[in-house]
């Protein structure tokens, strides 16, 4: 009889996976340097055939399934609530960089600064690591933060930088080759919004593939790529938080207002692992960038690390340095970041973007026990839209979202 597999994975021995997981994009990172290895040391072994050339020297099949995967969990459902953050982000994070990038490309050249091609610096640049972004907000972030992840989805994958090489007339995309590109991302787009639970069946693909895809990237670099792009990586990796993430911190601060808390912004400034392989996408629809290719894979592999650790560190300095390094609920903040009335903030609403106002239930009885309170609060939800609250002189309990309340009697038990 064999023993039940623990129902916490953590629990489970892992030597391999569990190193790659504790490095910041190692998943990533790791398969691709050991392909590198593979490939300059060992080509025949890729050159067997069958299932063994297949597995280890054929990594589009599975981009293209990550790609279709991603796609699906783009749905209005998840980005309707958030649109706003999201644009900001994108914005931030991905336009204004891309075409600043785009200008120094006319200026200096394809060859870019500092042996970085504009090829390396736009694949680092206009894309984000969503997995960072949603362990930072969940922590001090709210929930439209966290929902803004959406972001990372659809600047995800080298679409961008074709857009910009394409469109800037850097480079020569044929409208063919982008459309093959982002034929998959469409599908699953469609796919996703129409069966909700092929959506979430395909949620943990791009954990599984990645792994895969990047080994056999990696066995297409020579391994001397990796020490002479090593240390311009990470300048690179250096450069990304500081730029993108300041941009993007700007973006928190004027376009969504957000005040002393706008220094989480800096979190996006991240470079996403799937970024490893636009140079060789890039490549495979215009030739001239095939001279930058093995340079620019191993430039944005170091820059997806890098990142990976600077943006945290920046962003918890600038909210520290505010006051804010916290939770916006435990705060008395809804999820605008305006603060609660003492009604909502004894309740310990976490963003639902609503309030209570002060009345003669806000005294000693706002502090009494969690149940209780989630069963007034339920009671008040009953009210309809005829609520008292539009009327004047009456006291004003905004309806509270299950979610909420439950989170709030967790806590008060």
């Amino acid at each position: 009889m064999h023993d039940a597999p623990p129902a916490d994975l953590k629990q489970l021995r892992s030597p391999l996976y569990g190193l790659m997981d504790k490095i910041p994009g190692g998943t990533m990172v790791i398969p691709l340097i050991l392909g590198a290895i593979v490939g300059t040391t060992a080509p025949a072994f890729l050159e067997l055939g069958s299932f063994t050339t297949a597995l280890f020297a054929t990594p589009m099949p599975m981009m293209a399934l990550v790609i279709f995967a991603t796609g699906m969990q783009i749905t209005p459902r998840s980005i309707g609530p958030v649109a706003g953050t999201t644009g900001a982000i994108i914005l931030g994070k991905t336009l204004v960089p891309g075409l600043l990038v785009v200008g120094l490309g006319f200026t200096v050249g394809l060859d870019g600064l500092l042996g970085i091609s504009i090829l390396a610096m736009l694949a680092t640049f206009d894309n984000s690591n969503g997995g960072i972004w949603l362990a930072f907000t969940g922590k001090y972030g709210t929930k439209t933060d966290r929902g803004a992840y959406v972001a990372s989805a659809v600047n995800d994958g080298p679409f961008f930088t074709m857009l910009f090489i394409g469109a800037a007339g850097l480079g020569s995309i044929p409208l063919d080759a982008f459309a093959a590109a982002i034929i998959p991302l469409i599908l699953g787009i469609i796919v996703g919004n129409i069966d909700h639970r092929w959506t979430e069946i395909m949620r943990p693909v791009p954990t599984i593939v990645i792994p895969f895809f990047a080994f056999g990237l990696g066995t297409g670099i020579d391994i001397s790529a990796i020490l002479t792009g090593g240390m311009t990586g990470i300048v690179l990796g250096l450069l990304v938080t500081p730029f993108t993430g300041g941009t993007t911190y700007l973006a928190y601060r004027f376009l969504l207002r957000r005040g002393k808390r706008a220094g989480i912004g800096f979190v996006a400034g991240t470079t996403a692992g799937n970024s490893i392989v636009t140079p060789a996408i890039i490549a495979s629809a215009d030739p001239r960038f095939e001279q930058y290719v093995d340079v620019a894979t191993v430039q944005v592999a170091t820059a997806v690390l890098i990142s990976a650790i600077t943006a945290p560190l920046i962003a918890a300095w600038f909210l520290k340095r505010n006051g804010t390094l916290s939770d916006p609920g435990e705060d008395g903040l809804d999820d605008r970041d305006e603060p609660l009335a003492v009604g909502a903030r004894d309740v310990g609403v976490h963003g639902t973007g609503r309030r209570r106002a002060e009345g003669p239930a806000d005294g000693p009885a706002g502090r009494q026990p969690g149940r209780q309170r989630g069963r007034e609060s339920d009671e008040t939800s009953a009210d309809g839209p005829g609520d008292r609250s539009d009327q004047p002189g009456a006291d004003r309990t905004d309806r509270l979202d299950p979610d909420d309340l439950d989170s709030t009697s967790s806590r008060s038990r």
